[in-house]
């Protein structure tokens, strides 16, 4: 990798993610604006899943993937300020040392408060771009972040946690991801714990690396957190309760069928 010419390309935001959708063909929706002189209070950064190696370009089934849960996070905070853009990656793939998407997701964050200005930023990644999110914390405008079955593949050095000093980090994995390994991502999280109290894990038993049969709930618990720590907003029980619990009991946290549909504690 080190000795190819890598193509000249740049990463970018997509455009604000709106709750008004208008159905086009094609992997992702158009969207209409957000409304003329709508304040903007908070960001949601939404990173795509990627590969271990490509200088392709970025992937419209991943980008596609993670749309709903941005779409998902804007409805439930847009009418207190909250909008959200995809980040495009330069290439697809992490691409061993250059680790490009996390490079892409530190640029997104400068440029969301370069648009916003100083408004807190909330990295939410799937699969590759939970590393991402997780590697990009360290900017001074992330106040949180969300990695979905995190993809944290065994190196000869340990992923980082001393950028998650000072952000609540919320940690979803499905106890069956056969593309991911669960215990890889409780060992991560019981070392971020170890330096910042505030991280939680939650377990999404008789998942697979999707989420899909619990995917409401895995909604409802994102949107919990992630507009808990952006609009300060009182965490329902089950994450309060995971953030306080020392290890492993707040990193292995179930998530309960039927989450999000009782009344907030």
């Amino acid at each position: 990798m080190a000795s190819q010419a890598l193509p000249a390309r740049g990463a970018r935001l997509g455009r604000a993610v709106a709750p008004g959708l208008v159905p086009v063909q094609g992997s992702v929706p158009r969207q209409r604006d957000r409304e003329p002189g709508a304040t903007v209070r908070a960001v949601v950064l939404a990173l795509p899943a990627g590969d271990a190696l490509s200088t392709r370009r970025r992937s419209p089934v991943a980008a596609a993937a993670v749309w709903p849960l941005a779409r998902h996070l804007v409805r439930e905070g847009a009418g207190e300020g909250v909008t959200a853009h995809l980040v495009h990656y330069r290439f697809r793939g992490w691409n061993g040392g250059h680790a490009h998407p996390a490079e892409d997701a530190e640029w997104a964050v400068g440029e969301t408060v370069r648009r916003y200005g100083d408004v807190p930023v909330c990295l939410v990644g799937i699969d590759m771009g939970a590393r991402a999110a997780l590697h990009a914390a360290g900017h001074p405008a992330v106040t949180s972040v969300v990695a979905l079955s995190p993809w944290l593949p065994p190196g000869p050095e340990p992923e980082p946690v001393k950028q998650l000093i000072g952000r609540k980090v919320l940690i979803a994995h499905g106890t069956d991801d056969e593309s991911t390994d669960p215990e890889l991502s409780y060992r991560l999280a019981e070392r971020a714990k170890k330096v910042n109290r505030q991280v939680c894990r939650f377990e999404v038993h008789s998942a697979g690396h999707a989420l899909h049969p619990h995917r409401a709930e895995v909604f409802a618990l994102t949107a919990d957190f992630v507009l808990g720590c952006l609009l300060d907003r009182p965490f329902t029980r089950p994450v309060a309760d995971a953030l306080a619990a020392p290890p492993p009991l707040g990193l292995r946290m179930p998530l309960a069928a039927g989450f999000g549909r009782s009344l907030r504690a």
